[in-house]
């Protein structure tokens, strides 16, 4: 496929006030578009052949749409990836024409902001639902993400124990299950490692205990191999890469993929 240039793919956006906006992408490519409103509602009816809703992002500390359980599923393992600081669902239309004349419009169903500045495009699509004009936008998508430095990913079902584990781990995302006596104590007792369960028992009552334990795996405090096998009392329990307080992330656990 061609390059394509920034200046013919034609972007509109609502801003987070409520403003529309059109210009080129290599005149708007700079706009924080992990703020903006999405394009599309998410509606749910009677008879819908899709299940939308409103998932709340740690990252984001507010809701962020999708328009399908996969979509949902992508939302929780980029909510979990500590290089990700932003994320807005349904961000803008693009819109280019084809050598044949006609004016072809997509709308990417993510963009993310990483903790570098760098942006991310997501589109989600499992491969056996991709077809040629789907497959034609997604790669002039990518090459119009290219022209302005952007990275773009059209990713399809995550790995099934990945994100099973991932799943789990997002009910314990939200900072009211954190205790900081509790989370110091577990940062100490796997500081060489452990069984998660035989780990939490040497802190206190597990009922107690484990939320906080999750919770500390899923903001990377602590760290356990999520393609190993599903999350279990024996599940191998190490420190994380993200330190405690700072929430400084050194490395991705989870990158977008499918």
């Amino acid at each position: 496929m061609r390059e394509v240039a920034a200046e013919d793919v034609e972007l509109e956006y609502t801003s987070a006030a409520g403003v529309r906006e059109r210009g080129s992408l290599g005149r708007l490519w700079s706009v924080p578009f992990e703020s903006v409103r999405p394009e599309r509602r998410f509606p749910a009816f009677r008879g819908q052949g899709n299940w939308c809703g409103w998932y709340w992002s740690a990252t984001c500390g507010g809701h962020v749409g999708y328009e399908s359980w996969l979509e949902r599923d992508h939302l929780m393992v980029l909510d979990f990836d500590p290089l990700v600081m932003g994320m807005a669902s349904q961000p803008f239309r693009l819109s280019w024409t084809r050598p044949d004349g006609k004016r072809v419009r997509h709308t990417p169903d993510f963009f993310v902001r990483r903790d570098d500045g760098t942006g991310l495009v997501v589109d989600v699509r499992p491969d056996e639902r991709i077809g040629p004009d789907d497959a034609a936008k997604f790669t002039v998508t990518a090459a119009a993400c290219r022209s302005v430095g952007w990275d773009f990913a059209r990713v399809g079902t995550p790995e099934g124990v990945l994100m099973a584990n991932v799943r789990w781990l997002a009910g314990y995302r939200h900072p009211r299950v954190h205790c900081p006596e509790v989370a110091a104590r577990l940062v100490k007792v796997f500081a060489d490692g452990g069984g998660l369960l035989a780990g939490a028992l040497r802190v206190g009552d597990q009922i107690a205990v484990l939320p906080v334990l999750f919770h500390l795996l899923w903001r990377g405090v602590l760290a356990v191999d999520l393609e190993a096998g599903l999350l279990s009392a024996d599940s191998q329990v190490r420190l994380g890469m993200v330190r405690e307080g700072g929430g400084d992330a050194f490395a991705s656990t989870a990158a977008a993929s499918g």
